[in-house]
């Protein structure tokens, strides 16, 4: 069985400490086991941990005034999980809602004591800027999904980036999560396949052609 020593430094954000610093850290977190279906955080829940997905996955979303679920990305293991908007406060604020994909395994640092161990003697600094730059990227990718995007560029988009959750998920589930209906998504799929962009095996999508996929959404 895995130790908590061994959950961190398999993580990539902390492939820059030495033993001592991730002895350190060690000491200021946890391990904890999340079933498949169960949910993180809420919109608007505040919270004194930092999260790491240490195995996994992650649907981040949110919920509009009529009660419906806006799909926004998905979180894979190795990767940080919490939505950081400024380390000056003790707290952070959770601006979406966080559901596991499958049973999961997070690592859970005390906020205060790593600001107070790492951040305030520079440690891992550059970590945290990579990443919060890799979550604007995110959202930037959120917002051409939702606003620019056709039906074909959406498609394309996630068969590059969530092949896996694709193929996992059933089809009515997709359409619903990229707002499209389930005809449109399946004309999609038959015009890909026909282009030989993609494939189909055993109702799993087989990628083909990646640049030509990219392409779609990339408008080359």
């Amino acid at each position: 069985m895995k130790s908590k020593l061994d959950y961190i430094a398999e993580l990539s954000f902390f492939k820059s400490l030495t033993k001592e610093q991730l002895l350190t850290l060690a000491e200021i977190s946890n391990i904890s086991s999340y079933p498949k279906n169960s949910i993180l955080y809420y919109e608007n829940d505040t919270s004194n941990k930092l999260f790491f997905l240490a195995s996994g996955i992650l649907k981040i979303y949110k919920i509009d005034k009529f009660s419906n679920e806006i799909f926004l990305y998905h979180i894979y293991a190795n990767s940080l999980i919490s939505e950081l908007t400024t380390l000056e406060s003790e707290s952070i604020y959770c601006v979406s809602n966080a559901e596991f994909l499958e049973d999961s395994i997070i690592l859970e640092i005390n906020f205060t004591e790593f600001k107070n161990l790492f951040l305030s003697k520079n440690i891992l600094n550059n970590e945290f800027i990579n990443e919060i730059l890799l979550k604007n990227h995110q959202l930037h990718c959120v917002v051409n999904r939702e606003l620019v995007f056709d039906a074909t560029a959406k498609v394309a988009f996630m068969l590059n980036d969530d092949l896996s959750i694709f193929n996992q998920l059933k089809r009515q589930e997709v359409s619903f999560m990229l707002h499209i209906q389930p005809e449109t998504l399946s004309r999609v799929l038959k015009r890909l396949k026909r282009s030989d962009i993609i494939d189909i095996e055993n109702g799993n999508v087989v990628i083909l052609d990646k640049p030509a996929l990219q392409a779609i959404y990339k408008g080359e």
